[in-house]
């Protein structure tokens, strides 16, 4: 006997993918829709599979296309079609109406955070399985984190990125999508709280083996909405696009910057002529692609701990890995598995990666367990041991990744003093700001991210031996002698560079670099900042305390 399954969207990039793995699968009666039912039924012929493969013509957005589920009497539904920013719920709720198990690959934020709400109460009362975001993300990106965190004490940051290979296919929708938010505010979780970026905003360099380096930007999903609840994350969860096309990749940026500046309203409508011009930056790229998962945080015994999981797809591989969620929850629905109800698409990350067949597609685990001190504590050397409890808790290794606090900023009002501050970004004058400060610590060193009200700069920490630190901003390293005296740690200017070229010590930036437990027990700093022939450019001060949350649960499995 044969469960019937319709196919919405199948002659689409995704669906096509998505139906000749469904086509292998025993037991099903696969009805491949599209709004072109020639489209349809070429794809029937070419998957073979005689009378258990059929085509039809179907347009979502018509009540008669809508009505006709109900006429088919299917045992599932999976919607492939999107792109899903444009799409409501009427669909999804005709075939639950129906008595239809429901799956879809949807990765818009706001259709996902509302498909629970819309049709759980529905999907449980006609004791139906309904699904949505069985896709890259957030199914396939949530299944990864759990497992990668399972048993750790804290998650401080989790970094996603999707990497396509820029060789193959892409539709039109996809495109489309992308295009939505170029240039929009999307929704992202970092310093320890929600808040918006620009959607392909900027790029930033990501390594991956196998894929060499890649910019990545920015990109709208749900996972900055879902995960950090759901793992007690601490400081940031970002997910981005590394496209192999440098034209593609920065194109989508130059777009949403003229999109924020307000040149370009609309777009959408350049999605045809993107798709066509992908005929030519296609001829310069090699079509492997891949999938990064990064997490940071505390491990079981309390060290810190990175664990990364890559995905690397050969060429003509990639666009299989969003459809392969919907494949394992059709596997599931099979053996009776599944708790009726509607909710976003989870599965254990093993099921999963049993549908990655190498050498296709390869997945690979890497954790590393950094035991050793903090950048601070080994400068310090022993007399670390004796500095303030307050002072430690910022430095330590295992410290809170986010501290937030007040502060009072005196910036320079000379015309080539405010060039040099605003090249370095340090902040403006300002009276008792709202301060956060994020430190992301790793084998290599550490990155602060200081917010002054809204005003970010940012800094890196190397070690470079015995007592000296590198702190870079940009092309500039200044170095750093810390010393510990009556309590609290100096930070005096001891060389700087550019690049790896020495420069002149008694041209170096002036710093009178002070952290200290105030009056009150918190953890103080001082910093003025000046630079020879210049002047004093910035002077901050202030007090921050540690930003936390409830201590984390182990979770359960999230399967349903």
């Amino acid at each position: 006997m044969f469960r019937t399954v319709i196919l919405i969207g199948a002659t689409g990039f995704f669906g096509q993918r998505l139906a000749r793995r469904l086509a292998s699968i025993d037991g099903i009666r696969l009805v491949l829709t599209s709004r072109s039912e020639t489209k349809a039924r070429t794809l029937a012929q070419r998957l073979g599979g005689g009378e258990r493969i059929i085509a039809i013509a179907f347009d979502r957005d018509t009540g008669a296309s809508i009505a006709r589920i109900k006429e088919l009497c299917p045992w599932l539904v999976i919607d492939t079609s999107g792109p899903f920013q444009e799409v409501n719920f009427d669909l999804a709720r005709a075939a639950i109406e129906a008595g239809a198990h429901w799956i879809d690959l949807a990765d818009a934020r706001d259709y996902l955070l509302g498909f629970g709400v819309a049709l759980d109460n529905l999907a449980r009362e006609r004791n139906v399985v309904a699904r949505a975001g069985a896709s890259s993300t957030p199914a396939l990106s949530m299944a990864v984190v759990e497992e990668l965190t399972r048993d750790w004490r804290r998650v401080d940051t989790i970094d996603i990125a999707i990497l396509p290979g820029g060789k193959g296919e892409v539709g039109e929708s996809v495109i489309r999508a992308a295009l939505s938010y170029a240039g929009s505010q999307v929704l992202v979780f970092a310093e320890g709280r929600s808040g918006k970026v620009i959607g392909w905003g900027y790029a930033r360099r990501l390594n991956v083996d196998g894929l060499g380096a890649r910019p990545v930007s920015p990109v709208e999903t749900a996972d900055a909405a879902l995960m950090p609840d759901r793992f007690r994350i601490r400081s940031r969860v970002f997910f981005g696009a590394a496209l192999e096309s440098r034209v593609e990749q920065f194109g989508l940026v130059i777009l949403a910057y003229l999109r924020r500046r307000g040149w370009l309203s609309d777009l959408e409508r350049l999605a045809p002529f993107l798709t066509r011009a992908r005929k030519l930056t296609r001829l310069f790229a090699s079509d492997y692609g891949g999938m990064v998962v990064d997490c940071v945080g505390l491990n079981k015994d309390g060290a810190l701990v990175s664990a990364r999981w890559s995905l690397l797809a050969l060429p003509g591989q990639g666009p299989d890995v969003p459809v392969l969620p919907a494949v394992a929850l059709v596997r599931a629905l099979l053996r009776g598995e599944g708790k009726p109800g509607a909710a976003i698409a989870a599965l254990p990350l093993a099921t999963l990666e049993c549908e990655m067949a190498p050498p296709a597609l390869t997945t690979s685990r890497r954790v590393k367990v950094m035991s050793d001190p903090g950048l601070v504590q080994v400068a310090c050397g022993a007399d670390y041991a004796g500095l303030p409890s307050s002072i430690k808790a910022f430095h330590n290794q295992d410290a809170e990744p986010v501290w937030a606090g007040k502060a009072d900023i005196d910036a320079t009002t000379s015309a080539v003093g405010g060039i040099v501050r605003r090249a370095f970004g340090f902040p403006a004058s300002g009276r008792d700001l709202d301060i956060t400060v994020s430190v992301d610590r790793s084998a290599d060193g550490e990155i602060w991210t200081r917010n002054f009200g809204g005003q970010r700069f940012f800094s890196c920490l190397t070690h470079e031996g015995r007592n000296i630190v590198s702190e870079r901003f940009g092309a500039f390293s200044v170095m750093l002698g810390l010393r510990v005296q009556n309590g609290e740690i100096e930070m005096p200017v001891v060389g700087w560079r550019i690049g790896f070229l020495r420069l002149p010590l008694f041209l170096a930036p002036k710093s009178e670099t002070r952290e200290f437990v105030g009056d009150d027990g918190r953890f103080h700093f001082n910093v003025a900042i000046g630079l020879s022939l210049v002047g004093q450019l910035v002077h901050y001060r202030g007090w921050l305390e540690a930003k936390t949350t409830a201590p984390r649960e182990v979770p359960e499995s999230v399967t349903r």
